[in-house]
This record gives structure tokens, sequence and C-alpha cells, in this order.
């Protein structure tokens, strides 16, 4: 394995680096596979009392998983690579949520899409003030997937529908309010607790570390967003936006507008069914039903194109207006596989 992830112990820590800081740490196939082995191995090892996985540098913890070969193969008519990436991926994901032994993760910078998959399906969740989490999948032409559609699911009133549809950022006191992280420990302090990490249990590394989360200005605004986003689909949705010109109207429409209508429809359903049986195995499901024939048959490389290859953020969606989305087409990129 090359050194863009780096797998260790320390103490009685199992220790794991995401080494990709020029890239924001993406995740790439090769990496979930040895994470997914460092943590089989781990499992049942005596001498590993829990897992600790951070991100190189101060930009992010991850931003996402590292598509450019996902787009190359896609482009090439490749579809097999990307359904056996997002199957293994999803598998680890599943590793994370199971796994027995205390799993924390320090989210500094940005945790989107792939990111949120290997941290906030952990036992420990740490934020900190430059702390910024999101699922923006649908901004590319997918959804949010990697088991964000539990943590979505999970939210006060429609609030993941809000943050699956709008890809909206969450600053510390909103990632803990929506429930994608436990614990804000002001990052001056991240240093020491790591080295704590090394040498003690967590019980002693981590007691008196959490200070009060900021505030939320999420869950200021949660009636606003149940209001609107408890609406039936999409387009009333962005309607009634569109007709109440207030601040925080006019700031998620913006945010809507940037989304796949196709996407935001199927994120919006997916949610949803996930809310009415909510488990790790039912999200991944539902997520695998859309990933899998995203490349083919949505609008992923188109959303993949415009925002990471040619960056003239000016995607051809397959629909020109969310009211374009018919229910056959939503109920084809769901169906059973």
């Amino acid at each position: 394995m090359n050194d863009e992830i780096i797998i260790t112990q320390h103490g009685h820590a199992g220790w794991v680096t995401l080494n990709r800081p020029q890239v924001l740490n993406a995740l790439t196939h090769e990496m979930c596979l040895a994470l997914e082995g460092a943590l089989d191995q781990w499992r049942d090892d005596a001498d590993i009392a829990h897992v600790v996985i951070e991100g190189a540098g101060e930009r992010a913890f991850c931003a996402g998983g590292d598509i450019a070969k996902l787009y190359e193969t896609g482009r090439a008519g490749e579809f097999a690579y990307g359904q056996k990436f997002w199957r293994d991926e999803y598998r680890l994901n599943a590793k994370i949520y199971h796994y027995p032994k205390p799993y924390i993760a320090f989210l500094q910078g940005f945790t989107m899409g792939g990111g949120v998959g290997i941290s906030c399906h952990g036992s420990h969740r740490i934020v900190g003030e430059s702390s910024r989490i999101a699922m923006p999948e649908c901004g590319i032409g997918f959804v949010p997937d990697v088991g964000g559609s539990l943590l979505l699911a999970r939210t006060a009133g429609h609030l993941g529908e809000y943050l699956g549809t709008t890809g909206a950022r969450m600053q510390a006191g909103d990632a803990i309010y929506a429930g994608f992280a436990d614990y804000y420990i002001p990052e001056e302090h991240w240093p020491t607790l790591k080295r704590d990490l090394q040498k003690k249990d967590i019980a002693d590394a981590m007691g008196g570390c959490g200070k009060p989360a900021p505030e939320s200005a999420m869950a200021g605004d949660q009636h606003r967003i149940d209001d609107f986003f408890a609406r039936a689909e999409l387009s009333r949705i962005a309607e009634a936006l569109s007709s109440d010109r207030g601040e925080f109207s006019d700031k998620a429409l913006k945010m809507l507008l940037r989304a796949s209508p196709l996407s935001a429809a199927c994120a919006l359903r997916i949610v949803r069914e996930v809310r009415k049986e909510p488990s790790i195995e039912r999200a991944l499901e539902w997520e695998y039903r859309f990933t899998s024939r995203a490349t083919e048959f949505g609008d992923f490389l188109e959303g993949v194109r415009a925002t990471i290859i040619d960056k003239d953020n000016n995607p051809q969606w397959q629909h020109a207006d969310w009211k374009d989305v018919q229910p056959g087409e939503i109920a084809t990129m769901l169906a059973k596989i």
C-alpha cells in the first residue's frame, strides 16, 4: 500500500491517517480496502483498545471520494468499476457502523460525501472551529450515499430533506444538532487529546475535553425547514421557496438550483424511505439502487464534468426543471436490484 493512507499502531490505539492533503484527502478505492483490512485485523486484536482516524493537513478530514477514475471509466462505458467501488465502500461503511470497539474521528475542515461515510458512523465524532460537514452529492448528479441517508433520516423534523437536497454545510454546532457529530473540542486541544489516546483508555483521554457546542443556526431555522421541506414533492418545495422570498428561502432555493433535479427528487425519496425503517443496511440498499445506475442513466457524468473536469459550473441536466422529473423515472432509478 502506498502512503496515501497510513495505518499503524500507537500504544493500544489502531491509528489511521488519510494522507492526501493536496486533494483534501479524497478517498480512493484502494484506501477503502486498506482501511477495511485494518479494521478486520484490529477487531479481534486484544492489544487494540480503540481506533483513531484523522486526515493530514488542516483543510479537510476527507472532502469526499476520488471520482476521477469513476468519471474516466464511466465515460468509457465501464460501469462495472463504479458498481464494485460503491459495493466495497458501502461494506466498509456498515463495518464502521457496527464496529465493536470505539472509533474516534477528528473532523477538521471539510468532511463531505465519502468522508462522512468513514467518520460519522463511528462512536466518537469530534468537531472543532473549522469543521464543515455536508452531503453535497446532488450537485454532481448523485445522491447522499455511504449510509448518509440514515444520518439524514434521523435528523430532527425534515432537516434531512433540506441537507440532502441542498448540500448545505454544517458547522460544528449544526453537526452536533443534526446527529453527525458528538463532541465539540477546540482544535488547539486536539494534539494533546491525540497523544492521550495513544497511552490512555478512551474514557480517561476524553474526560473533560468536550466543551459546549456553538449555537446551531440550523436549529434556529428548524421551523422554516419543516415548513418548506415537509412537502411531498421536490417541485412543491421549490415553488414554496420561490414564492416566499425570505432570507432563508432565498438561500435554500439558490442551493437547490445547483442540484440535478433527478438526483434531488431521488434523494428526497430515499431519505423518506429510510426513515420508515432506519438501519444502515436499508440505507445502503436504497442508495445502491441509485448509485449503481447513476453513471449509465443518471446525471453523474455531466455533474462531474461541469464541477470537477471542465469546471464551467454549467451542467446540462437531463431535466431543465423539477416539474419535468416524472414519478416513473424516480421509480426506475430506485427499483430493486
